[in-house]
């Protein structure tokens, strides 16, 4: 029942995940009339931080809902081999579905709102790319969770906030789309989720560099919680 229940709550927030950003961008640049430039770049800004919140939020209310397959596949390398499975067979795929779905009736409501992030330099240095910006958050969000404990609003703060500077970093480059799901969505829509570029700059790079940031935090964290252990025994 509690794996359903997940299954159901990351197929609900990846759905709400691609619509959540549309309608950022629409209400800023549409409704609101402010343009592309440092106003309206401010307040998306903002906007963007607060739907962030908002999706912390739901992802506590649901107990370990997710929209992103780095975020599962994150703690899943950390668990049991059951877990994985569940998570690589189960987990991701239904976030796949809900993004897809998502953006489908996105496109049929709104036309106009474009077609997704997209590859605007070549392969490798896209994929050098997404590399490094799933590597730097996915290594903030694990100290986020070792090391600020019980504080929902600092670690949601702290954590926005580099999501959001990550994704100026690379909006230009590769869309700093950090997500594979979402950016699934799109491609799917567009027909291009099969090819080379999207496979290896929005799916294999970022995988690989989760699995490299779990490596790293365990071999550079690991060590420490070692020393402070022998500390506390030798002044005892």
């Amino acid at each position: 029942m509690g794996k359903t229940r997940l299954l159901v709550s990351d197929f609900v927030l990846s759905f709400m995940w691609v619509w959540s950003s549309v309608l950022v961008r629409f209400f800023v640049f549409k409704y609101l009339a402010l343009g592309h430039g440092h106003l309206g770049e401010i307040v998306k800004a903002a906007f963007s931080i607060i739907n962030m919140f908002f999706f912390a939020f739901l992802a506590k209310v649901t107990r370990g809902g997710a929209y992103n397959p780095l975020t599962v596949l994150s703690s899943a390398i950390s668990g049991d081999f059951a877990n994985f499975l569940y998570c690589v067979a189960a987990r991701i795929p239904t976030q796949v579905l809900g993004s897809i779905v998502g953006v489908k009736l996105i496109i049929d409501t709104i036309p106009e709102v474009g077609r997704g992030p997209r590859l605007n330099i070549d392969i490798h240095k896209g994929a050098l790319t997404e590399g490094l910006l799933t590597f730097a958050i996915v290594t903030i969000s694990l100290g986020l969770a070792t090391k600020v404990r019980g504080s929902f609003f600092m670690k949601t703060w702290i954590s926005s906030l580099s999501k959001l500077t990550l994704h100026i970093l690379g909006s230009d480059l590769t869309g700093g789309c950090m997500n594979p799901a979402s950016v699934m969505g799109w491609a799917y829509a567009r027909g291009d989720h099969i090819t080379k570029e999207h496979i290896l700059v929005y799916w294999l790079a970022p995988i690989e560099a989760t699995i490299l940031a779990v490596w790293t935090f365990k071999l550079l964290v690991k060590p420490l919680k070692e020393e402070k252990t022998d500390s506390k025994s030798k002044s005892d």
